[in-house]
């Protein structure tokens, strides 16, 4: 199983349009290639005063939603940034190690350093600072990309 966890909601708009398509096209593909269904998980926003103990408790939450083994990638403008290829072969190779995999996404604090040290990569998207919603939409769209590129699909060319 694939699933995106995201601390806050996507609301209806352009964002979710976005979102809703690219995983809607995932879903088939990941099942065949192997990696079962695809989930979306959405967190709700702790309502903590400081933006480190909203990130603490959003990590709390983001951490219990984990399956036990699961590879978790962490998505955080503070990750290093790597080639869709890569991408998709980490994915391959986690499924073959029957591992379930999560993406995470975190709320506008950011993301609680305890689910930086657990997770097995931290992928920016780009040094910028982005939207949370914009963030959930790349994130579909790769995954969708890189089950493209598993399954000899002509979507992604180099």
């Amino acid at each position: 199983m694939m699933m995106l966890l995201a601390v806050g909601r996507l609301k209806a708009g352009p964002e979710r349009d976005l979102f809703d398509r690219y995983w809607k096209r995932a879903g088939p593909l990941a099942k065949s290639l192997g990696f079962g269904a695809l989930n979306s998980v959405e967190l709700r926003e702790s309502q903590a005063d400081t933006g480190d103990q909203r990130k603490a408790a959003e990590g709390v939450l983001l951490l219990e939603k984990l399956k036990d083994g699961a590879a978790l990638i962490v998505l955080d403008e503070r990750g290093r940034a790597i080639a869709t290829p890569q991408f998709s072969e980490k994915l391959a190779v986690w499924r073959d190690a029957g591992r379930s995999i999560a993406l995470v996404v975190g709320g506008p604090d950011g993301i609680d350093e305890a689910v930086r040290q657990r997770a097995d990569i931290v992928i920016s998207f780009g040094a910028m600072t982005m939207p949370h919603q914009l963030i959930r939409v790349l994130a579909a769209e790769q995954v969708y990309r890189a089950m493209t590129v598993l399954s000899g699909h002509p979507y992604h060319r180099v």
